[in-house]
């Protein structure tokens, strides 16, 4: 089958730069987001401010939800926070054979959304560093990859991994196919915990979270935790060196800011929930200690309970 047309529901800044790429390649692609950006999309196109693409995209945009009618392909980009009730309002509204691929921070939303509304996503892993730098703009400063894969032992998703893999990468969008997303989706899990909740308190990009002795010995602490509860929880980890991953993302990713950083700023909810959260709440059901991760969590918690716009 077509993995096109391709609508991105929930079209924050990942939703915008994969989308945008897509759209840049000729696929007829909707975003689908709020109405600010949504607007200036329509009356000037989506500004891609890249690596490697500077220029304005002609994309469609909607701010209604039943755009997602016609398309064959749904980049499911809400927050974490938002899973099921995006799921609930996006199955209705579905073509029968249209497919669903999770784009989200976290190891369970592809769980979330199926036992919310029986849909079988995909998985994808999702390395981007970028930001929404205004109504319309999306300013990417880091990668831009993704590795998909079936989560649910669903023949059908797995036979369409191909064609979408190369769908992207036509669009100059590096996509890898893998027999274990889970793992790879703790991998990047595990990844986000010891970059998201730092560069937030610290208010630090992520060069500077790994140049620097201190944070750099706590992000080896958040990563040890996480992966002896991924251990703990049966996960098979890619065959890596964990730690110098996780370092090395900061060279790949030098000048980000992480997400949770970024809604703090704007006064948003965090994902901390599913991340450092979640390695807490694991962690305790499986007898594994987390007293970094611990840390971390309550003091982004904290932060948001008393959330005002950074001036």
């Amino acid at each position: 089958m077509s993995v096109s047309p391709v609508a991105v529901f929930g079209a924050g800044a990942v939703g915008c730069y994969f989308g945008g790429m897509l759209a840049r390649a000729g696929v007829p692609v909707t975003l689908i987001g709020r109405a600010r950006h949504v607007e200036a999309i329509n009356r000037e196109g989506l500004y891609l401010d890249g690596l490697l693409v500077k220029e304005r995209i002609p994309v469609s945009a909607s701010t209604e939800k039943n755009s997602v009618r016609e398309a064959a392909l749904i980049l499911f980009c809400v927050k974490t926070v938002d899973t099921e009730e995006g799921a609930k309002v996006l199955a209705p509204l579905l073509k029968p054979d249209a497919l669903v691929i999770s784009m989200q921070n976290g190891v369970d939303n592809v769980a979330r959304i199926r036992s919310a509304t029986g849909i079988d996503a995909i998985g994808a892993v999702v390395y981007v560093a970028a930001a929404m730098a205004g109504p319309g703009q999306v300013k990417h400063s880091g990668r831009g990859d993704l590795v998909i894969g079936d989560v649910s032992g669903n023949e059908r998703l797995r036979q369409s991994l191909p064609e979408m893999a190369a769908m992207f990468e036509s669009a100059g969008v590096p996509c890898r196919i893998s027999d274990n997303v889970a793992g790879e989706l703790w991998t990047k899990m595990i990844i986000n915990c010891a970059y998201n909740a730092i560069s937030a308190l610290g208010r630090a990009k992520y060069a500077a979270l790994v140049g620097d002795p201190l944070t750099r010995d706590l992000m080896k602490q958040v990563t040890e935790e996480a992966t002896a509860v991924a251990r703990a929880s049966g996960v098979h980890l890619p065959d890596i060196n964990l730690l110098e991953t996780v370092y090395k993302i900061g060279d790949a990713m030098a000048e980000a800011r992480s997400s949770t950083a970024q809604d703090i700023a704007r006064g948003n909810r965090t994902e901390i929930d599913s991340l450092n959260g979640y390695i807490v709440r694991r962690g305790t059901e499986l007898g594994v200690p987390t007293p970094v991760n611990q840390t971390l969590y309550a003091l982004i918690k904290l932060r948001e309970s008393v959330l005002t716009p950074d001036t």
